[in-house]
């Protein structure tokens, strides 16, 4: 359990399921984790339960939409440290603002953009910056940057989600591209729907009333095309990221690691 021992990490929008997965999975692995959100009071409440774990982490204010608090923090962490080894940001974004379940033709053109700007721009901000923090200090770190299987499945009613899960991956691709010669990886986490989350089981509660059907026939579709009978966990998927940004998981730089069991329907 101490793959990333010595190593520093910091999370991004990590008041989420997602990201405070990610970041009890890096302490728990030996990493001193930096958590941040836009809400001190959410970033200390995941801080002080890793802390609690055994783990080392430290809580801190940022807007993973903000360049300026993104750069300050990130300087702040290598000026501790002398190194910043992983950064990941967890941001999400409410479905309807993103248009979800809106047909592409009453969609708004805010509606199309917002998930483009929100989540593809926020990994952007977070993953360049913490890019030249690695290169400013010499350390060979990673770049584990996160999206949905919306991407490379075929759902309809999701125009702007789509395109920005599809934009995160080519960014991924580019960052491997431009950052491999300094020792830097860059992977993209792609997770299917986690049904554990608070986020996908209201999207399932409000689909089947628009769907006009029982919750129970809903909740199925989200696992009609699963190839076993088990989906992806959270503490899954912390223990995935936990290995792809350790030493084992150089390999796989530049890498879509899709992470939901397996999918008939994904390309």
């Amino acid at each position: 359990m101490n793959s990333l021992k010595n190593k520093v990490a910091v999370i991004f929008a990590a008041s989420g399921q997602v990201a405070g997965a990610v970041a009890h999975a890096f302490a728990q692995h030996g990493a001193k984790v930096y958590v941040t959100a836009r809400r001190q009071a959410a970033a200390e409440a995941l801080a002080e339960e890793i802390v609690a774990g055994g783990g080392l982490a430290k809580a801190g204010e940022a807007d993973a939409m903000d360049e300026v608090q993104i750069d300050g923090y990130l300087k702040k962490v290598v000026a501790e440290n002398g190194r910043l080894d992983m950064v990941f940001n967890g941001i999400g974004t409410y479905y309807k603002d993103a248009g979800s379940g809106t047909p592409s033709t009453m969609a708004t053109f805010e509606q199309f953009m917002h998930p483009l700007q929100k989540i593809c721009g926020s990994q952007f901000l977070t993953s360049r910056a913490a890019a030249k923090y690695m290169i400013e200090s010499g350390t060979p770190g990673t770049l584990l940057l996160f999206n949905a299987s919306m991407a490379r499945t075929k759902t309809p009613n999701m125009a702007g989600f789509a395109a920005a899960c599809a934009a995160i991956e080519g960014l991924t691709r580019v960052m491997a591209a431009e950052f491999g010669k300094h020792g830097i990886k860059s992977i993209c986490l792609c997770a299917g729907a986690l049904l554990e989350t608070r986020k996908i089981q209201e999207m399932i509660t409000d689909f089947s009333v628009q769907a006009g059907i029982p919750r129970e026939q809903m909740a199925q579709q989200y696992s009609r095309h699963d190839l076993l009978a088990t989906g992806p966990t959270l503490q899954q998927l912390g223990e995935t990221a936990a290995f792809l940004v350790s030493d084992n998981g150089t390999p796989f730089n530049s890498h879509i690691v899709d992470f939901d069991c397996g999918k008939i329907n994904l390309l």
